[in-house]
């Protein structure tokens, strides 16, 4: 199984822009699908963006749809989210995923195989 540990959370002015980074160790990471997903207080747990292994599927939320890009790196094993102009409702615990599944299902699986930690992310008005 694979392990992700997330970084680059942070606090940021409305507007500004932030870059979340996801790495991963253990298992090979090219068999994984990757996802974000992020969780403000007293909210349910959001999808934000999931890519496929070779990064030729790419599926965003709706909420963050044009602000966000989601990115991979195999040689690096690492993910990555960019998020530009921010908004307060961004505010969140961010977290990556991974599950061996395509990308697509990444949004509705109610259980994919990993989670990071999570990082925060706070928006300032």
């Amino acid at each position: 199984q694979v392990q992700l540990v997330e970084s680059g959370g942070g606090l940021v002015q409305a507007g500004g822009s932030l870059r979340l980074s996801c790495s991963a160790s253990g298992r090979t990471f090219t068999n994984y699908a990757m996802g974000w997903f992020r969780q403000a207080p007293g909210k349910e747990r959001e999808f934000v963006a999931s890519i496929s292994w070779s990064a030729g599927k790419i599926y965003y939320g709706p909420s963050v749809k044009g602000r966000f890009a989601i990115s991979r790196d195999n040689a690096k094993n690492a993910v990555y989210l960019q998020m530009n102009r921010l908004e307060p409702e961004d505010t969140a615990v961010y977290y990556c995923a991974a599950d061996p599944g395509p990308a697509s299902t990444l949004a509705t699986n109610k259980h994919l195989e990993v989670w990071g930690q999570g990082t925060l992310v706070t928006v300032s008005s």
